[in-house]
C-alpha cells in the first residue's frame, strides 16, 4: 500500500527530505502500513499557491523518537524529485477522496498528514510528476540491450492497464521496480541538476555545450548513493568533469556558505581553474541549493583536509 506524507519545508518537524520523516503518535498505523511501500511527498512550496506533489521515496523503517514523547520517525531510502510540482487538483486531482467528482475538496480528509494512496492513485501521480523528456539526453552508440529496455532517457510512456513503462528501464515491470532503476533514476538526477544550475558546473563557472548541443557538465552526488546518499536535488551539485573526480576523492568540499574547500592533498594550485572568488555558484532558491546536513557529511567523510 502506498501513501502521501504532508512535509511543509518550515515545520516544526525534525524531517530531512528523502532522509527521515518525523510524525506524531496518531499516524502510527498508517506509517507502519507502508513499511516496504512508496510514499509521495505533499505540500505547500515557497511563493507558490497551494499544495503539490513534489517526489517520491520509499518507507525502509520506522522508529521511535527517544527525544520527543509520543512521535517516531520514518527512515525513508530512494528518494526522487519530481521534474515538476503537481498540484493536487490537476486535471481533476488524484486522490478519489480528496478531490470528489464534482471537484470540491474533502477538508476533513485534506487536513490529516499521512493518506492512504490506491495503487491507480500512485501510478497517475507519478506519471504526471516524471513525465518530462530530458533535453540534452546522453548519447547511447551501443546497441540497446532487450533485457535493459526498449528505448533511453528519462520520462514515462504507456504501455497499457494503466500502467506507465520508465523509458530506460526494465521493460513492462511494475512500476515500483521500474522506479528502483539505477540507470534511469541517474539519468534523471542529472536531468535534474543540470536544469537547477543551468548547466553551469558550480565550481567554475564554465558552460560547456558539445557539437551536439548537450551539456559537458555532470551531475555530482554530494553524499553518494552507494554510501546512503539520495537522488534529492539538495544531494546534488553541477561540476565539470576533472572537478566532479577531485570532489569524489575528498580534494574539493565546500563549507556551509559554498565556500570551496581545497585539500592539502592537492599536488597543483588548481586556482586558477576555480571561481575566483572561490564561492561556489549554487541555485538562488534554497530549496534548490546543496543541503547542509550532506555538505557536512562530505566535509567529515570524503574531504582529505
Amino acid at each position: 500500500m502506498k501513501a502521501v506524507f504532508y512535509h511543509k519545508p518550515d515545520s516544526r518537524y525534525d524531517d530531512v527530505t528523502g532522509e527521515r520523516y518525523h510524525f506524531p503518535h496518531q499516524y502510527l498505523s498508517r506509517v507502519e502500513a507502508v513499511v516496504g511501500d512508496w510514499m509521495v511527498y505533499y505540500g505547500p512550496l515557497p511563493r507558490k499557491k497551494g499544495r503539490y506533489y513534489t517526489g517520491i521515496a520509499k518507507i525502509l523503517k520506522v522508529r521511535p523518537d527517544h527525544s520527543t514523547s509520543h512521535h517516531f520517525y520514518a527512515d525513508l531510502v530512494e528518494y526522487i524529485d519530481f521534474d515538476r510540482p503537481v498540484e493536487y487538483k490537476e486535471g481533476g486531482g488524484f486522490e478519489r477522496r480528496l478531490v470528489q467528482e464534482d471537484g470540491t475538496i474533502n477538508n476533513g480528509y485534506k487536513v490529516q498528514a499521512v493518506r492512504k494512496l490506491e495503487e491507480s492513485e500512485f501510478v497517475a501521480i507519478v506519471n504526471a510528476g516524471l513525465s518530462t523528456p530530458d533535453d540534452w539526453p546522453d548519447r547511447y552508440d551501443e546497441p540497446l540491450d532487450r533485457n535493459d529496455g526498449q528505448d533511453t532517457g528519462t520520462a514515462f510512456r504507456d504501455i497499457g492497464n494503466g500502467q506507465p513503462e520508465i523509458i530506460g528501464a526494465p521493460y513492462k515491470r511494475p512500476v515500483s521496480v521500474q522506479l528502483s532503476h539505477r540507470k534511469w533514476r541517474d539519468a534523471k538526477f542529472k536531468q535534474h541538476i543540470r536544469i537547477a544550475y543551468d548547466r553551469t558546473c558550480a565550481f567554475t563557472g564554465l558552460r560547456l555545450i558539445n557539437g551536439k548541443g548537450r551539456p559537458e557538465v555532470e551531475a555530482a552526488h554530494i553524499r553518494p548513493v552507494e554510501m546512503g546518499g539520495n537522488d534529492w536535488i539538495r544531494n546534488g551539485i553541477a561540476l565539470s568533469g576533472t572537478v566532479h573526480w577531485m570532489f569524489d576523492r575528498g580534494l574539493l568540499s565546500m563549507s556551509d556558505d559554498f565556500t570551496i574547500l581545497r585539500s592539502r592533498h592537492l599536488n597543483h594550485d588548481i586556482s586558477h581553474l576555480l571561481n575566483k572568488d572561490m564561492k561556489a555558484k549554487v541555485p538562488r532558491e534554497v530549496y534548490l541549493q546543496p543541503h547542509p546536513e550532506y555538505m557536512k557529511w562530505h566535509r567529515k567523510e570524503i574531504f582529505k583536509e
